[in-house]
C-alpha cells in the first residue's frame, strides 16, 4: 500500500502536463497553424463557398486541352453537355480532345456533327480540316480550310496557317512531303491549339 502511495506522485508529474495538452487541444480554440493556442485572426486554408460560382466545364475542358490533359478533357466536356446539351462547341471541343488521343475516326465523326450544328461558326470548320489532314484527306481538307478562312473573312492566323500548309502540301505531294504539319486547331473566344501529327 505503501509502496502505490509512492509511485503515484511520480507518475502525476508525468501525466498531469499531457493531460493538460491533450485537453487545450480539444479545447473550443485549439492550437494554431503555428503550435500555441488559436486567436481568432489566425488564418486556415479557406473551406468551400458554397454561394460562389462554379467554373464552367467548358473552359476546364479547353484548359485541359492546352495542357494536353485530354482523357480528363473530355469527361469535363461529357459533364458541361449534362448542363448546357451537346453544343457545337462542345462537339468541337470532344472532337479536339480525340485528335490529340489520335482516336481520329472519332475526331471526325464528332466534328461532322459539330459543323451541321454551328455551320457558321470558321473555328469548327477548321478543326475539321485538321482532322482530315491528320487522316490523310487533303484534298477535302484543303476545301475545309477555304471555308473556314471565308467564314473567318481572313481575320484568324490559325486558320490562314492552316491553309497555307494544306496548299503546300496539296501542291508538294506528288514531288514530296511537307515537313511542316503543324496545324492549329481553334476555338471560340480566344487562344488556340497546336496538335502534333500522331506516328
Amino acid at each position: 500500500m505503501t509502496e502505490k502511495i509512492r509511485r503515484s506522485p511520480a507518475r502525476a508529474v508525468f501525466i498531469g502536463p499531457i493531460l493538460a495538452l491533450a485537453l487545450a487541444a480539444c479545447s473550443t480554440g485549439g492550437f494554431s497553424a503555428f503550435g500555441g493556442p488559436k486567436k481568432p485572426d489566425d488564418l486556415y486554408a479557406p473551406g468551400v463557398n458554397q454561394r460562389a460560382e462554379a467554373v464552367d466545364g467548358i473552359e476546364v475542358g479547353h484548359r485541359l486541352i492546352a495542357a494536353g490533359q485530354y482523357e480528363l478533357a473530355i469527361k469535363s466536356f461529357n459533364r458541361a453537355a449534362l448542363d448546357h446539351g451537346l453544343t457545337g462547341e462542345i462537339l468541337s471541343a470532344l472532337g479536339s480532345a480525340n485528335l490529340g488521343l489520335g482516336r481520329l475516326g472519332q475526331a471526325e465523326t464528332l466534328l461532322r456533327r459539330a459543323v451541321e450544328k454551328d455551320a457558321a461558326e470558321p473555328e469548327v470548320w477548321n478543326n475539321l480540316g485538321v482532322v482530315l489532314m491528320e487522316s490523310g484527306q487533303t484534298a477535302e481538307a484543303e476545301q475545309i480550310f477555304r471555308k473556314a478562312y471565308a467564314l473567318d473573312n481572313g481575320e484568324s492566323d490559325a486558320i490562314r496557317d492552316n491553309l497555307r500548309l494544306a496548299l503546300a502540301k496539296t501542291e508538294k505531294s506528288v514531288i514530296t512531303e511537307v515537313n511542316e504539319d503543324n496545324y492549329k486547331l481553334v476555338r471560340r473566344g480566344s487562344g488556340d491549339y497546336l496538335i502534333r501529327p500522331t506516328p
